[in-house]
């Protein structure tokens, strides 16, 4: 590994090769916070896909991308004269430092467990009206609740027992088939299947389970064992479409045992 000299001058090599593209590439000259932003959420999906597939060569390119994303805003930053790359480092330590007490102060905590609702109480310090003000709305809606249920369990608004939460997704699952079976409203039904796996991602949570990246692991299987499908019917000479479903059925057991 690096030495720390060897970490800072690359970073400084960096922020070189960054006001160099700023001043004589006529496409780095013309992207703004605004154009930026699309491209740096998809670098993050790049990166999330990484970590799943547990390729830490590719991590390691796509967290040099994203960084030059941090150095990218912090230079246009720079340039409107609001803030520059020191002012976003500085903020994030002195943020760590004040956030962690139980490591930079006298604070002490048994467990992360402590850590978690510490961290809360110090946001609402910093002026959060809500425990919930710091979570984006623009996150996708699975990764939002739990992280909204993360929150709320903070503060002490949680299950008392895990087990309980079996009996809320029984609930909403007959809640669910009741508008289903009555034929409701779209609205209705919506409201119900939302209540449902709301209530299944707070399961997860309290299982210790991520459900962005088991829903993730589901989808890739799926996917893989769809394409050994399509390849088994396209060898047979047969359409999908032409196929019955007990036939299908069998390829995909066969895709299963694979």
């Amino acid at each position: 590994m690096h030495s720390k000299e060897a970490k800072l001058q690359a970073f400084d090599r960096l922020l070189e090769i960054m006001n160099e593209l700023r001043e004589k590439c006529p496409w780095d000259r013309e992207q703004s916070m605004e154009s930026l932003r699309n491209l740096t959420i998809e670098e993050t999906y790049e990166l999330a896909d990484a970590i799943l597939e547990e390729n830490l060569e590719e991590v390691r390119k796509e967290l040099g991308d994203l960084i030059l994303h941090i150095v990218f805003y912090s230079k246009i930053g720079e340039e409107k004269g609001v803030f520059d790359i020191a002012d976003v480092l500085e903020g994030i330590n002195s943020k760590l430092v004040f956030r962690h007490p139980h490591v930079f102060g006298e604070r002490k905590v048994e467990n992360s467990g402590e850590v978690i609702e510490n961290w809360e109480e110090l946001k609402m310090k910093e002026g959060n009206r809500s425990v919930l003000a710091g979570v984006p709305l623009s996150l996708p809606a699975i990764i939002k609740a739990h992280r909204i249920q993360d929150k709320v369990r903070a503060v002490g608004f949680d299950w008392n027992k895990r087990e309980e939460v079996w009996e809320k997704v029984n609930e909403e699952i007959h809640e669910l088939r009741h508008e289903l079976e009555n034929g409701s409203s779209k609205e209705g039904m919506e409201e119900e299947m939302g209540d449902l796996l709301f209530s299944i991602v707070n399961a997860a949570r309290l299982y210790d389970i991520e459900p962005e990246t088991a829903l993730e692991r589901t989808n890739r299987k799926f996917i893989q064992r769809f394409r050994y499908l399509e390849d088994t019917a396209r060898e047979m000479g047969r359409s999908l479409k032409e196929m019955s479903l007990e036939e299908m059925e069998a390829i995909w057991q066969e895709a299963k045992s694979r």
